[in-house]
């Protein structure tokens, strides 16, 4: 049962993106001419190409916050900005500047991780802007548990110091 409502809801998605709609257009011979707009449509140009979108840390120690900067180019031909930079978790922190990207010029976004956590970990940043267009960007890593101290405890020392 669940395989065929499965289907059902795939079928019922996918339909709309076969879906072709065709126009009739007369030329100066009154000639009727039928396209295909799905086929004629153009995609639309990234206006925001990164430079990177993942960047690997390696093993950082524990307890000692890193950060990395991402830069992007606003390849379109309209000016825009950065609507929202979302970081998946509270452990990443991504700082941006709010003004208006020229097309050419080119921005960053610098993202922080505190690497309080032992372990890897792999941590996303979505970037909205031009109103509802998104990218996303990843930062990842393997934070490594630093010792209590800074050397091992030599307890023959103790023993040199306790003798006559």
């Amino acid at each position: 049962m669940k395989k065929i409502f499965t289907l059902i809801c795939c079928a019922t998605f996918a339909l709309p993106a076969f879906a072709q709609t065709n126009v009739t257009k007369v030329n100066k011979k009154n000639k009727n001419i039928t396209t295909n707009v799905a086929e004629s449509a153009s995609p639309a140009a990234e206006s925001l190409t990164l430079k990177e979108s993942e960047f690997d840390f390696g093993k950082i120690p524990q307890g000692k916050p890193v950060t990395h900067v991402f830069e992007f180019t606003n390849t379109g031909d309209k000016p825009f900005a950065l609507d929202n930079v979302q970081a998946s978790c509270g452990c990443t922190t991504p700082e941006w500047n709010k003004d208006t990207i020229a097309p050419g010029a080119t921005a960053s976004i610098k993202v922080g991780y505190n690497a309080a956590t032992e372990g890897p970990f792999n941590k996303t940043v979505s970037i909205t802007y031009n109103g509802a267009e998104t990218k996303q960007i990843t930062i990842k890593g393997d934070v490594w548990k630093t010792p209590v101290t800074s050397a091992p405890e030599n307890t023959s020392l103790n023993i040199l110091k306790n003798e006559p």
